[in-house]
């Protein structure tokens, strides 16, 4: 129980850091806040709902390990190198693709709603 609290205050620490300093996470932050409502009144099923807060938080647990990443790169080196680069720029992809993952489904769930298809 123990080994519990402890990851637990370690990712409370981090949520601490993270939102006091990382743009990119406090704004995924706010698109969850206003993604709870706005979900709720574009889902047609609590599954529908489900999947549009769980894409979000997909987004939001992407951005977390990009900013690990980035983290321990610079913890290594600041110097340039080809690898340090590589490793910064794949995590950034994996941001972007979530985010188009994210579009598409609630795209997905705006013109279901749109067009009055059943669940």
């Amino acid at each position: 129980m123990h080994r519990l609290i402890k990851a637990f205050e370690n990712s409370i620490r981090a949520f601490g850091r993270l939102i006091h300093s990382e743009k990119a996470f406090q704004q995924e932050i706010g698109l969850l806040v206003v993604s709870l409502p706005v979900g709720w009144l574009l889902a047609t099923s609590w599954r529908g709902y489900a999947l549009l807060i769980g894409i979000i938080l997909v987004v939001i647990l992407v951005e977390v390990l990009n900013t690990g990443i980035e983290a321990a790169c610079d913890a290594f080196s600041r110097e340039f190198n080809v690898n340090i680069q590589l490793a910064k720029d794949c995590g950034s992809l994996a941001v972007l693709i979530s985010i188009l993952l994210a579009a598409g489904v609630w795209g997905l769930a705006l013109a279901e709603r749109i067009a009055g298809l059943p669940v």
